[in-house]
């Protein structure tokens, strides 16, 4: 779990007082290298693409795709800040959106009993992920996994291989397919998410207090701080918010389908660890793990529109994973000969 230890090499104030102009700028650049990149693939393929990339349609479209991608790697993001993972999310989501589609056409649900039921669902997933991994003291990797695969085995049972296809209420498709001043609403969900996760991350006990643990949990454990709590508490809210992006999945797609979800996994991941390679490098952080999915929607959307084939997402995807793990490793390097 090196590679998502919380340990930052953010600049800091006194160090940049220090500093004339250009050596501020380029102490920073390390620091917010991605949203550089962000921003120039943005310009680069507005030029390139003038009819087709710097458009409102594509802006929706961005959005509308990617808003999935960015709420699991926020839900990834989150057991990473105490060092741990969660593989769940990714199979979670196949379970939770047959769910949320089965339980209103086939045990007559109304919608938001069927969302809340769910909800609760991936809370309790979250609550037996941090049992595993903190009481029965499994590698969260392999405890994740396993559970994962047993959520992925109930959703083909339930399914039986099949389609969940039915009438559902306008109310749960407006929970996805509602625009807001010409916008899909899944942004302003990720938006929202995203300033509460940021808040209570970076000004709040709860925060410091994950942090502290993703440093150095027998330290941490040593200064007071209930680390088997915080951790329970980091996969509950992982498996809550997995349940929440497997509803909008649901009132997206509208058929609920075991053959959905897994591939939402490994971007999710790419995300969430690309996050830890800028705005503050070598720590997992909530805006860099925006900025990582948004350079995989800018840099994706950009390659298709110049007619990259069906299997340059998923290179994509994997380049860019390898890539981050390679510089998460490097920054912790980093800092560990800069202590000594």
């Amino acid at each position: 779990m090196n590679s998502i230890e919380s340990n930052a090499l953010e600049p800091t104030k006194d160090e940049l007082a220090q500093l004339g102009l250009a050596q501020r700028l380029i102490r920073l650049a390390p620091v917010y290298g991605l949203v550089i990149l962000m921003v120039a693939l943005i310009v680069i393929f507005s030029v390139l693409l003038p009819n087709t990339f710097p458009t409102l349609l594509n802006l929706r479209a961005i959005i509308s795709d990617k808003s999935i991608i960015a709420l699991l790697s926020l839900a990834a993001m989150i057991p990473m800040v105490a060092g741990r993972i969660d593989l769940t999310v990714g199979y979670g989501i196949v379970l939770w959106h047959i769910l949320a589609i089965s339980l209103q056409t086939m045990y007559g649900f109304p919608w938001p009993l069927a969302v809340l039921t769910v909800l609760v669902l991936g809370a309790f997933t979250g609550v037996l992920n941090g049992f595993l991994v903190e009481i029965a003291k499994i590698d969260a990797f392999i405890a994740t996994l396993g559970t994962g695969t047993v959520l992925y085995a109930l959703a083909l049972w339930h399914t039986g291989g099949r389609q969940v296809v039915g009438m559902l209420p306008q109310g749960f498709y407006a929970l996805n397919g509602t625009f807001v001043f010409g916008l899909p609403i899944t942004g302003y969900y990720v938006l929202t998410i995203t300033v509460i996760l940021w808040i209570i991350l970076e000004y709040s006990p709860i925060g410091r207090y994950l942090y502290a643990i993703g440093a150095n949990p027998k330290a941490a454990e040593l200064n007071g701080i209930p680390t088997r709590k915080f951790v329970v508490g980091a996969f509950v809210t992982s498996g809550t918010l997995t349940a929440l992006t497997g509803v909008l999945l649901a009132s997206k797609l509208r058929i609920g389908q075991a053959s959905v979800g897994l591939e939402y996994l490994l971007p999710a991941l790419v995300g969430a660890f690309l996050g830890s390679t800028t705005i503050k490098p070598g720590r997992v952080n909530v805006w860099g793990t925006i900025v990582g999915v948004m350079i995989l929607a800018v840099g994706i959307s950009g390659i298709q529109q110049f007619g990259g084939s069906f299997w340059v997402e998923p290179m994509f995807n994997g380049l860019t994973l390898l890539i981050a793990i390679g510089i998460a490793g490097y920054a912790q390097r980093k800092k560990g000969a800069a202590r000594k």
